[in-house]
């Protein structure tokens, strides 16, 4: 008899299939603009960073891709971003198809749900609600876009670009100026810089944060409590992140901005990090305390449920909260009148580690492969995989083949989430209903 897949092994398995498919289609020879196929590892690549939503890339998007290859990068963008389960689901609805337990049991995990119950009126919501904002982003990029490269190249980078920054990914087609450079030619255009911020801010955020806002509106006291959470903590981030950026850089790379100049790139480069991978200065300029701010943007990436990497902002939040309360020899996380469960604090703590030994191990690992290669430029690289931003100082296409590939499966596995890719080997495992006896450790 087959064995029955897991939830996450479901969703572990078809992620795999869009990045095999994705693979397949990027190698063809029509895919690349000079006719000849791309090899095996750079589509392999190409397709795993599309799919994770991540941005880096080994070549460039524009120079290299076709309109055709451009167009399967997006359609793997959108698919990563918003969940194959919840687009699945959305076709099942529309072709008005019985959404059975198992199906509503998936939903509940690709898209970090607190209950079984509602999920399909929330994959609903969130195709309808993705479709529009991406739209409206879309139209006002277009602003920009049509008279500078006319209308159908107008509408086309438009679309792109709105689909790459609200599904967090950060690809671009701005590499016939300057390949790599990303958005650095609208380091001080205010329309261009607060559409894309506001798509990443909103694409990451996440669903169940949506769902909430638009059920209750403005009345905060409703919200539910992971939903305070995670506009707070991503309040502060950009707030801190920003002011940081500009302290960092202020004799760099914004010295010689006007004043508009030096506020849109510390706020992007606040905003960016979580988990988008758009630039609009040079990241390979970055100082050492801005690479280390990076690091850790990346790090904590964005929220549950969202088009986002990182370990999320709420495990960030019961990770901070559980150490002050030990400082403070308290009992229990209390926040905003609530009382965590101790089920949060060992699933934050368990992510929170297994991500940061993972991103070390790996770290370790290129400086071994890399040889030469400064220790931040690898370190932002790996932090920046296994968040799935995309933000690089431009060693990507230049690492070694088996650094690649180690990349690649950092992108994978923090797509999927580090932890539910350990889980996707044992959960099946049953653990031994026999206890051992317990003695203390001295600890600290």
């Amino acid at each position: 008899m087959a064995r029955r897949l897991s939830r996450v092994q479901t969703i572990a398995l078809g992620f795999l299939l869009i990045i095999a498919v994705g693979t397949i289609l990027l190698m063809l020879p029509f895919a690349s603009r000079n006719g000849e196929s791309v090899g095996f590892l750079n589509a392999l690549f190409t397709a795993t960073s599309s799919t994770c939503v991540t941005g880096l890339v080994v070549v460039d998007t524009y120079t290299n891709w076709t309109l055709f290859g451009q167009i399967v990068i997006i359609l793997l963008i959108q698919i990563g971003g918003l969940g194959f389960i919840s687009i699945g689901v959305f076709f099942s609805i529309f072709l008005k198809r019985r959404i059975g337990l198992k199906e509503r049991n998936l939903i509940q995990e690709s898209v970090n749900t607190l209950q079984i119950g509602g999920t399909v009126r929330l994959v609903q919501k969130i195709i309808c609600y993705s479709v529009w904002i991406e739209g409206l982003g879309a139209l006002l990029l277009m602003l920009r876009f049509i008279p500078r490269f006319g209308w159908l190249k107008g509408v086309w980078y438009g679309i792109f670009h709105s689909i790459s920054a609200f599904c967090n990914a950060g690809f671009d087609l701005m590499g016939q100026f300057e390949p790599y450079g990303s958005l650095t030619m609208y380091y001080d255009d205010i329309l261009i810089n607060l559409v894309i911020m506001t798509l990443i801010i909103v694409g990451g955020i996440g669903f169940i944060v949506w769902d909430d806002i638009t059920m209750h509106k403005w009345k905060v006291k409703k919200y539910m409590l992971h939903t305070k959470i995670v506009l707070v903590m991503s309040l502060a981030l950009i707030l801190g992140g920003s002011i940081c950026f500009y302290l960092f850089e202020r004799n760099n790379l914004l010295a010689d901005m006007d004043m508009k100049g030096k506020i849109l790139a510390s706020m992007f480069g606040a905003v960016t990090p979580r988990t988008a991978g758009f630039n609009t200065v040079d990241t390979g300029a970055y100082t050492e305390g801005t690479r280390l701010l990076t690091v850790l943007l990346m790090f904590i990436g964005g929220s549950p449920g969202s088009t986002a990497g990182g370990v999320k902002t709420t495990t960030m939040m019961v990770i901070l909260l559980y150490i002050w309360s030990n400082l403070r020899n308290k009992k229990g996380l209390n926040i905003f009148g609530r009382r965590l469960d101790e089920d949060s604090i060992k699933k934050a703590s368990t992510v929170f580690f297994i991500n940061l030994l993972l991103a070390s191990v790996s770290a370790l690992l290129m400086c071994g492969l890399e040889g030469s290669m400064p220790m931040s430029d690898i370190f932002m690289e790996v932090f920046s995989a296994i968040g799935t931003v995309g933000i690089s100082t431009g060693i990507t296409r230049d690492v070694t083949m088996a650094s690649k590939y180690l990349l690649i499966f950092l992108m994978y596995s923090g797509r999927i989430g580090s932890m539910s890719f350990a889980l996707s080997f044992t959960e099946k495992k049953q653990g031994s209903l026999v206890q051992l006896p317990i003695e203390r450790i001295t600890i600290g």
